[in-house]
């Protein structure tokens, strides 16, 4: 697991560069090349949401098939616990969540451990080239 503490900045962000011996890993977004059961029929829909949307994510290139089967265990509880109506249980909950953030699913916890996915470009995200900023000049009257 990562550091404690809060979450580090990416490192587009950072403004000092020291060295800090660790290696940042950049990855893009895209599914891992394990295979990945469908959701079990009698889960939750939030927990079949949870789980697919596990399989898409960036982190999933670097999973096992260890973190598979820990995410179907995850999703199991998950499903219980939001099954369970009136008697939703904290400490089921807590334990939902650490095993979440050890399968790297939020932001924090990927910067955390020095993972950062990045989106390719599409191209309407393209940055505006030079002759946009002519273009302004001209309207401008400059």
């Amino acid at each position: 697991m990562g550091a404690r503490g809060p979450v580090p900045k990416r490192s587009a962000e950072r403004r000092r560069r020291n060295k800090d011996g660790a290696e940042l890993v950049h990855a893009t977004s895209a599914p891992g090349l394990v295979e990945w059961p469908d959701p079990d029929a009698s889960w939750h829909a939030i927990a079949c949401d949870w789980y697919r949307s596990l399989a898409a994510s960036g982190q999933a290139q670097f999973y096992e098939p260890s973190d598979v089967a820990t995410a179907r265990y995850v999703a199991e509880a998950m499903s219980r616990n939001l099954a369970a109506g009136q008697r939703f249980s904290a400490q089921l909950f807590a334990a939902v969540s650490s095993a979440m953030t050890e399968l790297l699913t939020t932001e924090g916890a990927r910067r955390r451990v020095r993972i950062e996915l990045e989106r390719a470009p599409t191209e309407q995200e393209t940055p505006a080239g030079v002759t946009a900023i002519a273009a302004y000049r001209a309207a401008l009257g400059a």
